[in-house]
């Protein structure tokens, strides 16, 4: 047997610790105000070197050449550590690796094709911690059976088709395919790393589950899973039960939750898709709808356990948890810094229990329920967000925006600070949109470009909202009983542009404590796209803006509207402006209808078309507040107007 040697190139190892910071500035890495927090241990980089021993299997003769294995009924026992080759079939045996636990045991995949049918098909039972290397150019497969013989009936382990009590680390270029006929795919029961290899995985159950963390530093990863798709679920040690994604490509379609941290979730690079729970079509606005688990129609897509009856009323999922359908979610923390994600969940698409931070990255979300929800406290600092279809779309009890470009769109509240937790379904899942009305809720506007297109309120606290600068543009709802702003406490506003159009039922103003003038503008009811214009006593433009949606309400507030100058309002025309997301900027406005034109003497002035009604009176705290769904629209398009947004 001809003898290689097989090197793989070494993966650096992940940052000790990365923190999630507030930023009041355009630049988010010149954070100052510590927010959150997450440590992560950085695995060590791994290789393989010169081959010990090599096992070429067969279901007739298992060759072995070298020391330190058992052959006993196609089981193959690998009892000392070192570096193990092996290659060849195995229709029906297995491999255990019972090494010495203060020893490292490295496993060379070379074109190997093994399949158990009553118990796990790679089973570690001890070893400091057991290296699986992809040889490059292999294809590699490991496949178990759909039921398991136990020794000890009082446990069900192994419960995967590779299986590790200890640590589990996956190098290599080559591939590998992994069936989980029974539960579980992948799973260790310490760390769980995968450094590269072009892996796909199937499973009933969880596809990669390491219980104190998993790690992914690159690789091209496909998962599908009837259970999670990437989880860590260890519930005693706060240090652990941690998700980290540092590179890679990951394709996962997910029955439930797409992953799962059960402390922190980090991720800080990588191209990532998630679709979980059959995503945003499986959703359902009668929250009293049972049809969730059979997966929008996907269900010959997502793997189910032997026997298993996907009903709503039966929990089918065997771990711990009660069954969500999250995209990415965390018990403690998730902190994105980087990355590209693409999320289609029929439950949120990002959950975070406490507290989440977004720093930097590109994120599209398709929702059944929220974009993105968290329970204590929401904080972006910069990225692209993009949720295109929502429940609600932003929510949290406090939600600060630093920086970053932000679309919603929302079939009832576009953003919605308020306080308690949520369960967060729209399928009639227990704990759905359970989230309390409080007055301690609050959102703080510091800049970024945000574009709200809301069925019901399109910014809604249930305390304050503050804005200090940055631009936010509000298409709100249609009907009366919700509002472009809605807040209990109040709205100060002391900096950057604020654009809110919608129904005259529920108007809301800024606070007349804001040191930033605004102006309530009411209109005859106006056809979607019409353009309203308003200009200072010299005719210069201070806004042209078209709103996506039918309205009779738009709430201006601007640095340009100056304390003592009369403003002029139109409504029709054109403009040869640039347009985005309905802002017109440049260009020159060709008049329509005069609806009126007032001065301003206070931090509030109304201007109001004959005949219609201002909506002035309504600008008070405690705006009437809807739960109207309507029709979900898709997000308008719009081109940044500040290069520095990231």
């Amino acid at each position: 047997m001809n003898k290689r040697l097989i090197s793989i190139i070494s993966i650096f190892s992940l940052c000790v610790s990365i923190t999630g910071c507030s930023n009041k500035s355009n630049d988010s890495s010149s954070n100052s105000t510590k927010n959150s927090q997450i440590t992560t241990t950085s695995p060590k980089s791994e290789s393989i070197g010169d081959i010990d021993t090599y096992i070429k299997l067969s279901d007739d003769n298992t060759a072995v050449e070298g020391e330190g294995v058992t052959i006993e009924n196609n089981i193959i026992t690998i009892t000392n550590a070192g570096t193990y080759s092996i290659s060849g079939s195995l229709s029906n045996g297995q491999i255990i690796i019972n090494t010495n636990k203060e020893e490292k045991t490295y496993i060379l995949l070379d074109d190997a094709n093994i399949t158990c049918s009553n118990s796990a098909a790679i089973n570690v039972i001890s070893s400091k911690k057991t290296v699986i290397a992809l040889a490059d150019g292999t294809e590699n497969y490991i496949k178990d059976g759909t039921e398991y013989v136990f020794e000890d009936e009082t446990t069900d382990e192994p419960n995967a088709a590779i299986f590790s009590k200890e640590d589990l680390t996956f190098i290599g270029t080559g591939s590998l395919e992994v069936s989980g006929n029974y539960d579980r795919a992948i799973v260790s029961k310490d760390d769980l790393v995968i450094q590269n290899g072009n892996i796909n995985v199937t499973s009933v159950g969880d596809a990669l589950r390491g219980k104190d963390s998993v790690v992914v530093t690159g690789g091209n990863i496909t998962i599908n899973a009837g259970g999670d798709g990437i989880k860590s679920n260890n519930t005693e040690d706060t240090s652990k039960g941690y998700v980290s994604i540092e590179g890679g490509k990951l394709d996962i379609t997910a029955g439930q939750d797409g992953i799962q941290g059960e402390t922190n979730t980090l991720i800080k690079d990588g191209d990532i898709k998630i679709s979980s729970g059959g995503g945003s079509a499986n959703s359902s606005s009668d929250k009293n709808n049972q049809e969730w688990g059979n997966w929008g129609g996907r269900s010959d897509q997502i793997p189910k356990r032997p026997n298993e009856q996907t009903t709503p009323t039966e929990n089918t999922d065997t771990s711990e948890e009660s069954t969500s359908a999250k995209g990415i979610k965390a018990g403690v923390n998730i902190t994105i810094d980087g990355g590209t994600m693409d999320i289609d969940s029929s439950d949120d698409s990002i959950h975070s229990n406490d507290s989440l931070v977004i720093n930097s990255g590109t994120i599209n979300m398709s929702s059944g329920d929220d974009g993105i929800h968290s329970d204590s406290t929401l904080e972006i600092n910069g990225g692209n967000i993009n949720v295109t279809k929502s429940y609600e779309g932003i929510e949290s009890e406090v939600i600060t925006i630093n920086y970053g470009k932000i679309h919603v769109v929302a079939s009832d509240d576009g953003m919605n600070a308020a306080g308690g937790n949520d369960g967060s379904s729209t399928n009639g899942r227990p704990g759905q949109n359970n989230f309390d009305s409080e007055d301690n809720g609050a959102i703080n506007i510091n800049g970024g470009y945000i574009v709200v297109d809301a069925d019901g309120d399109g910014i809604d606290s249930n305390g304050n909202i503050e804005m200090n600068d940055g631009v936010v543009i509000v298409n709100g709802p249609t009907n009366g009983g919700n509002g472009a702003l809605d807040y209990d406490g109040r709205f100060n506003i002391s900096g950057g542009t604020l654009v809110a159009s919608g129904s005259l039922g529920m108007v809301q103003t800024p606070s007349d404590s804001s040191s930033q003038n605004s102006l309530n503008i009411s209109v005859s009811q106006q056809g979607a796209n019409s353009i309203i214009h308003v200009e200072d006593e010299s005719g210069n433009d201070v806004l042209t803006f078209a709103p996506s949606k039918n309205y009779q309400s738009i709430v201006v507030s601007s640095p340009e509207i100056k304390s003592n100058s009369t403003y002029k309002v139109y409504v029709g025309g054109s403009s040869t402006g640039t347009q985005s997301d309905g802002l017109y900027s440049g260009g020159t406005y060709s008049k329509g209808n005069e609806v009126g034109s007032s001065t301003v003497s206070s931090s509030i002035t109304s201007i109001a078309q004959d005949g219609v009604s201002s909506g002035e009176s309504m600008g008070m705290p405690g705006g009437g507040r809807g739960g109207n769904k309507g029709n979900i629209q898709s997000a308008p398009q719009s081109n940044v107007r500040n290069e520095n947004i990231q």
